[in-house]
């Protein structure tokens, strides 16, 4: 993968923490969105199509807790823990990209979604792994 290329997925990280999708031009005109969220798989065409429904996970800035970037042969994979305030409350959300990239330009973006979580979820979560974690006599 070369540097326009990484440039592409850079623009599209940075889009994600700025809250600000609608301004990102790194997905090639014919992009394919493949998106598996809870209880549910869609498939989206186009840049336009793409930042609508980006438009909608990434609509406030926030930071990535987590984040790791693999080169593979297509392109990247991306897998982050992204962390931001919605009206108050914070929230998380666990992806994971497979981003094809060609010509500087996302070709095709495979996404996992873990849901968002508010806040009281988080809590929760973090509580449950605390029990998991803690030693059992045998």
């Amino acid at each position: 993968m070369d540097a326009a290329d990484t440039s592409a997925v850079d623009a599209f990280l940075s889009a994600v923490e700025r809250g600000d999708i609608g301004s990102c031009s790194a997905w090639a005109p014919d992009a394919v969105l493949d998106a598996t969220v809870p209880n549910w798989r869609f498939r989206l065409n186009g840049p336009a199509a793409i930042r609508a429904e980006y438009g909608h996970w990434f609509a406030d800035p926030g930071h990535f807790a987590e984040l790791r970037r693999v080169t593979i042969a297509e392109g990247e994979l991306v897998e982050y823990l992204l962390e931001w305030t919605e009206n108050g409350v914070r929230h998380a959300a666990h992806h994971m990209h497979v981003l094809e990239v060609s010509d500087g330009l996302i070709q095709a973006d495979t996404v996992m979604c873990g849901g968002r979580w508010p806040a009281s979820l988080l809590a929760e979560m973090n509580a449950a792994q605390r029990a998991r974690d803690e030693p059992t006599d045998a």
